[in-house]
């Protein structure tokens, strides 16, 4: 009954009222002079949480600037306010009143859905509106080029909850929202930012505004069957209360859960007369998110100045009250800025506003403000310092520097744990301190105090459980037909078995949360199921997982998460090989015949220089010549084996010998090693030594049936179709290499590295494996994407590893004796000179250095001792002369000459050294006598 009063009221006013025919309002002199007023009206709910406290901010800021003579110098402010009653048709209708009263600037509304329908008013009448509360981010659109919003979007609000979620590593959330324009288009930004970091938003609880208890109660009730236990509450602030009551009777505010507020709950607990002890035991463990206002001198003064305020009606305010006195201080300087630029305040008739078919409504009272449109355009460049801080705008007519306090409520009051900022996300220092850093929104620059959650409880909450609706997990298993030992049909209560099953039953295990789970087997029995495909049906939600042999592929992880594998995998090429044939001779084949005629030449040049440098000094290089001959001989072979018995006594044939030793240990090795593998190594029965040999070969491959392998070679080696050949067991892989291409087998075998390690094992190693794993991957389970499952399982696996039972599992199913991965060819274990050149060279350039030595020794030791008289003893005839005897000496006469020398100098040393040793004896007269 009080709407239709209203609305006839409105009506009323729109026919019967009157316009004074002015153009600027208080003007009564020069048009270019500022009015002695300007209009400007304040439309919000007064009986509401924000209400309450804008109203008294509104008036005071009002009478703070007509008080202030250096704004707005001969102009006074004329503040109208309406009450929209908290309906979007009563706060249409209050809009329309005040267009009646050609306000310049409207402050309000705080309501987002209000504000959606007078923007369309206001975009007719180019009023410019100003509001302090309405935070629906769509409003800042285009649509609306004359809506100011002078408080932060949720946009901005949006991002910092799905910042919240990353920093707690949540996957999913469950949003409880109004369904209103509030309501749904902040839920929608939220999960537009919860997308971009890989998190969702699970399930959409709305309600209608002013929804009863009950219907709260259904919706809850509901959403507590599901997965996630992660709620971000997006309402009213005069209605969220109800849904913590609710959840409170319900038991959903105990340990596990995880309750996400946004700005509308410190908004209202900030208004102390509201808060009691049992609401505060509702909210006990709630994260919630308050607009930043930066403390300052200005805020701090009005903190003082509230409690004075005569139209106040709560003994304290919040955020909002601050947006709103800045709101009006925005207006004032605009003004002033607008009236100095030669702005008027004038209003016109719009031709498009006409009455028409007789109707009485009278739409040519409404006038449009003739400079809206500089109006807002001088309020979007403004520049100031608020009570709320720092009061510029974006491109997009939002705030600069969007920040939030990060509270978390419990005892009597909230605690505040960090900030948000969209310049560095989650810190636990002030934004102002960032600013003058350069941004940072690294994950290791996030950081935020200690929580208490739900239930007391400082353990943070894993954000998601098990549905209560009793459905286990639907697990699939691939139903194998060969390579059983990973994963087979079993008789047993579980239905399957294998190496698999061990490790997925071992790591659910180790979660601290029961996991009920049934196994369904997938396939025919018959042959090899694909895999391919079985991935697929986990990503259409037919399965909630896919545990098995299971590789995890680039393709794979784009509709499915993984765990962390748990064996290493890869593709690899099985070829056939057959036995070398021994040959009596084979003892030769390790060297070529060069390297054999060199390494034979080298063994007699070392022997001789030997013998050179030894023969003047060890007696054990001398005798007859046949005698010297074989000492020769012996010696040469003897170092071969290292088992030769002369004793080297001279300098450079030490060192000749040295030399020559370890050129013999590094022939020998080398002999050794090849000799080893030209008796045990197999060849090859094919050409085929790796992948680049496969691809250009035209031969048949063949792959496992069901096995990702068959697309890898087609797709990405392009490899052709009709070379391909399916094979379902270990059979069809023996008897395909063993025929060969030629009578319809196979050159080779391209399959996964655990398979192939199998197959090897089980035909006795009568095939190898050649070339190197040509892609790397792994096993895993597969889950749904983002299924919190997969983390856990993950973390599981690797408690496995490190504790070993992850490889104890191993060798129960797998413990295989190994085949030596690869063969080679025979001719490439050939040994040629090529590989030893240099050590021959080394041992050359010894021996002739020493050689040199040797000589020039001998030729200088020869000129020293030759007699000084022996030149005239033989001058003539010519023939006799020494020159002819000495070339007609031997070399042999020449060493003998040396020798002779040297001991005879020996003798005389060694008589000399005597005789200063005898002790001096008496003469027969008595007198000492002393040696000559």
């Amino acid at each position: 009954m009080e709407a239709v009063l209203l609305i006839r009221r409105a009506l009323m006013l729109l026919i019967f009222s009157r316009r004074v025919p002015v153009e600027v309002m208080g003007l009564t002199g020069n048009a270019s002079a500022r009015p002695s007023f300007v209009n400007v009206g304040a439309l919000f709910t007064f009986d509401s949480v924000i209400g309450r406290a804008a109203k008294p901010a509104i008036a005071a800021a009002v009478d703070d600037v007509n008080s202030d003579s250096t704004v707005l110098p001969g102009t006074k402010l004329n503040l109208i306010f309406h009450d929209t009653n908290c309906s979007g048709f009563v706060g249409t209708i209050k809009a329309l009143e005040l267009m009646e009263k050609d306000v310049a600037v409207v402050i309000g509304p705080q309501s987002s859905g209000i504000a959606h329908v007078i923007s369309h008013v206001v975009n007719e009448l180019h009023v410019p509106l100003l509001s302090f509360a309405a935070t629906d981010p769509t409003l800042s659109a285009l649509q609306f080029p004359y809506f100011l919003r002078t408080t932060q979007s949720d946009y901005f609000q949006m991002y910092a909850i799905a910042d919240l979620v990353e920093f707690y590593g949540w996957r999913e959330v469950i949003a409880i929202f109004v369904d209103d324009d509030y309501g749904r288009n902040g839920i929608s930004v939220l999960g537009d930012a919860l997308s971009k970091k890989r998190a969702k938003i699970s399930y959409k609880a709305a309600f209608t505004p002013g929804a009863p208890r009950s219907d709260i109660n259904d919706l809850l009730v509901g959403v507590n069957l599901m997965e996630s236990r992660v709620f971000v509450v997006h309402v009213n602030p005069d209605s969220g209360l109800t849904i913590f009551s609710v959840a409170k009777n319900l038991g959903m505010m105990t340990a596990g859960y995880v309750w996400i507020a946004t700005d509308w709950l410190p908004s209202m607990l900030e208004l102390s007369e509201l808060v009691d002890p049992n609401t505060m035991d509702l909210l006990h463990g709630v994260i919630a998110l308050r607009h930043y206002t930066p403390d300052s001198d200005l805020k701090k003064s009005f903190t003082s100045r509230w409690k004075d305020l005569k139209s106040k009606e709560t003994s304290s305010f919040n955020s909002y009250a601050l947006y709103a006195y800045d709101s009006v201080w925005l207006l004032a300087y605009a003004l002033d800025v607008f009236f100095n630029e030669g702005g008027n305040i004038s209003f016109s008739s719009d031709p498009r506003l006409h009455d028409t078919n007789g109707s009485t409504l009278h739409l040519t009272a409404l006038r449009s403000f003739d400079e809206g449109q500089k109006l807002v355009q001088t309020l979007v460049g403004m520049n100031f310092t608020g009570l709320s801080g720092q009061i510029q705008f974006d491109p997009d007519k939002n705030l600069i520097r969007p920040a939030f306090d990060i509270l978390n409520i419990g005892g009597n009051g909230s605690r505040r744990i960090g900030y948000w900022s969209n310049y560095s996300g989650i810190s636990v220092v002030a934004p102002e301190i960032l600013y003058m850093n350069p941004p940072n929104t690294s994950s290791s620059n996030q950081h935020l105090y200690s929580v208490i959650w739900p239930g007391e409880t400082t353990n943070q909450p894993r954000g998601w459980v098990f549905p209560n609706n009793g459905k286990p997990l639907q697990i699939a298993v691939p139903y194998r037909v060969s390579y059983k030992e990973f994963v087979t049909k079993d008789k047993g209560p579980l239905g399957v078995k294998g190496y698999c099953i061990d490790i997925f039953e071992a790591a659910v295990k180790l979660l601290p949360y029961a996991v009920p789970h049934t196994y369904m087997l997938y396939g025919d029995g018959l042959r090899n199921p694909s895999y391919s495909n079985l991935v697929y049906g986990v990503a259409q939600n037919k399965y909630d997982a896919a545990v098995g042999d299971v590789t995890i592929i680039t393709n794979r992880t784009k509709i499915v998460d993984f765990t962390q594998p748990f064996i290493e995998s890869g593709l690899v090429i099985v070829v056939p090989v057959k036995e070398t044939k021994t040959s009596p001779w084979a003892f030769l084949r390790p060297f070529t015949a060069e390297m054999w005629c060199v390494t034979g030449a080298f063994f007699l040049l070392v022997g001789a220089v030997v013998w050179i440098l030894e023969h003047r000094q060890n007696h054990e290089f001398r005798g007859p010549p046949s005698h010297q001959l074989i000492t020769i001989f012996w010696f040469s072979f003897s170092t071969m084996f290292f088992a030769h018995r002369e004793n080297i006594v001279s300098t450079l044939g030490r060192l000749v010998l040295i030399l020559w030793l370890f050129v013999v240990l590094i022939i020998n090795s080398s002999y050794t090693a090849s000799l080893t593998s030209i008796f045990t190594v197999q060849q090859l029965s094919t050409q085929i030594e790796g992948i680049d040999s496969l691809i250009s070969s035209i031969d048949p491959i063949g792959v496992q049936d069901g096995t990702f392998a068959y697309n890898y070679l087609i797709e990405e080696l392009n490899i052709a179709e009709s070379r391909l050949r399916p094979l379902k067991n270990m059979d069809e892989y023996a008897n395909a290499l063993q025929l060969g291409p030629k009578r319809g087998g196979v050159a080779a075998i391209v399959d996964e590295l655990p398979y192939i390690e199998l197959f090897l094992y089980n035909t006795d190693c009568k095939f190898r494996t050649v070339g190197q794993e040509f892609t790397k991957s792994g096993w895993g389970f597969a889950f749904q994407r983002d299924s919190p499952l997969a983390v856990d399982l993950s973390t599981a696996i690797l408690q496995l590893s490190e504790s070993g039972d992850l490889q104890r599992m191993h060798d129960k199913w797998l413990s295989l004796q190994g085949c030596s991965s690869q063969a080679s060819q025979v001719d490439g274990n050939k040994l040629s000179l090529t590989s030893f050149w240099g050590l021959f060279l080394i041992c050359g350039v010894a021996c002739f250095l020493s050689l040199a030595v040797f000589f020039c020794r001998l030729c200088s030791q020869y000129r020293r001792y030759q007699p000084e008289g022996e030149g005239q003893e033989i001058e003539a005839p010519e023939h006799t002369r020494p020159r002819r005897a000495m070339r007609s000496t031997s070399f042999k006469d020449l060493i003998d000459f040396v020798d002779k020398k040297e001991a005879e100098i020996k003798e005389i040393l060694k008589r000399k050294s005597s005789d200063h040793k005898r002790p001096a004896s008496q003469s027969s007269d008595g007198q000492t006598s002393s040696p000559s």
